[in-house]
Formats: structure tokens, sequence, C-alpha cells
């Protein structure tokens, strides 16, 4: 038990609530535009197990994979396998039980969402190698995320519609953006040790005005459900919420002012989410 408390402390568990209200979210929105109904209580069991396997995987094999680059950073030096408190074993053993569950819980749901899992798993696999051929790393944590309404949405309905993708693409951008400004902090780092990122490649200042950029088209896409899907102004009003919460998470770090980072990074981008969630069922309800 003590081992297991470790690896969800070093991969973060609580914040499954970044992506795991936006696979709800797709699961209920394509539910009711394409089955009539709400989600039954089984597809919500297995979409949420299958959430919970995806980003556990996902998370663990991103601190194998990086073990000796995090031992060699001084912020990330004292993360769980770089400290010696749990091995790489024990870390891959992990890493399998969450692929089985997310195999497991798929199977459970349709054969389009297995069909799918291939493509789902690279990305889950590739991202954590991205940071060491491109700057375009953040696109794909953006993908790998974004793919959370997406399975969301085939775990529900077992189709895959252009609504999906917008909320795919919006969700994606959203990720994507503030993982630039996440990446902030290690800029110095990644240029000194020829990792790539956005901040490393372009500079603190630029790629602040470039996650800007990205979270705009995100806006975008979110506003763009409302005009092709039922969607009323509940909604509208959730997705307006959520704007105004990506512009206080950009006024909160300036290229010579990095120490609110964490606050942008983890409690603003928790509470977005669940804002579209709360917003999106409030008005498929009302």
């Amino acid at each position: 038990m003590k081992k297991i408390k470790i690896i969800l402390e070093m991969i973060k568990f609580e914040h499954t609530v970044f992506a795991l209200p936006f696979a709800f979210l797709g699961a209920v929105l394509g539910s009711l535009l394409i089955n009539g109904s709400w989600p039954t209580a089984s597809q919500w069991l297995w979409i949420t197990l299958a959430m919970v396997g995806a980003r556990s995987a996902a998370m663990a094999l991103n601190r194998v994979i990086d073990a000796k680059i995090d031992k060699a950073n001084p912020r990330t030096k004292d993360r769980a396998i770089p400290a010696g408190l749990i091995s790489t074993f024990e870390t891959t053993a992990f890493i399998i039980v969450s692929f089985a569950l997310l195999f497991y819980s798929a199977y459970q749901l349709n054969m389009l969402a297995v069909y799918l899992l291939p493509i789902a798993v690279f990305f889950l696999v590739i991202y954590s190698y991205t940071k060491r051929f491109t700057w375009a790393c953040h696109l794909v944590l953006g993908i790998t995320i974004g793919i959370a309404p997406l399975g969301g949405w085939v775990g529900a309905t077992g189709t895959l519609t252009f609504d999906a993708i917008l909320l795919f693409i919006g969700v994606a951008l959203w990720t994507a953006g503030f993982d630039v400004i996440y990446a902030t902090q290690d800029a110095d780092y990644d240029k000194n040790v020829r990792l790539y990122s956005i901040p490393s490649y372009f500079g603190i200042a630029k790629a602040l005005k470039i996650a800007k950029a990205i979270h705009i088209v995100s806006f975008i896409a979110f506003v763009s459900l409302f005009f092709v899907t039922p969607l009323g102004w509940i909604y509208l009003i959730g997705v307006l919420i959520s704007g105004g919460i990506m512009v206080y998470e950009h006024s909160l770090v300036k290229p010579n002012d990095l120490s609110k980072v964490n606050v942008a990074f983890f409690t603003m981008n928790g509470i977005l989410s669940i804002v579209m969630l709360v917003f999106t069922i409030g008005d498929l309800m009302l």
C-alpha cells in the first residue's frame, strides 16, 4: 500500500480531474445527440475506469522514460524514481495493470472503442519521447488529452462525428496552451540539455504569446459547438466563463515572473474543466 501511495503521488493521480470531466462531457453530449438518451450506468463506470487506466499508464510511463532527465533537473530531482522511493520495475508493473484496465474497459463499452484503442495508446506512449526531437511536443500532449472526450463519445455511442472532432480540437488546444505555460519553468534547463519545447526554442516571452494564440483557437472551437449542436445559452455562458478563466490564467504568468505557474496550471485548469462539464450538463438537462 505504501508503494501504491508513492506511485499515485508520483503521477499526480488527483489531476485526473483535468481530463475526466471532458470525457464525461463527450459521453453525455454524444449519447444525447446520437442515442437521444443519457449514458447508462454501465457506460459511466467503464468510461471512468478507462480514463483512470489511460492517464495512470501515461503518467507512470512518462516518469519511467524521463527518469534520467528528471534526476538531472533541479526542479524534478526529488520525484519518486530519481529519489529512489520507487523502482522502475515496480512502476512498470503499475503501467501494465493500468493498460490492462484501459483495454478491458474499452472492451466492455463497444468494438469501435477497441478498434480505436491502438491510436490512443500510440499517443499515450509517444508523447514522452517527443520533447527529445520537436518543440511541437505540447501539441502531441494536446492530442493525447484531447482523445479523452473522443473516448467518452465513442464509449457512449459507438460512433464518431464532426461534433466530436470539434470538441476534440477545443480540448487538445486548451491542453497544448497550458502545457506551453507550464514548460516555461524549464526553458533554460531544456535549452542547455537540448530538449525541445516552445519556451526553450522561441523564448519565454514568445512562448506565452503562442500559448495565448493556441487558447484563442481552442475558445473558438468550444464556441463553434454552440452553432453546430443543439447546445444552448447555458452552455455558451459556461464557455464564456471558461474563456475568462483562460484570460486570468495568462494574467498570472509573465516573462519575468513565473512564480504563479503552478496556480495557473493546476488550480485554474481543474476549475475550467469542471465548469465546462457542469454548464454543458445543465444546458442539456434544462
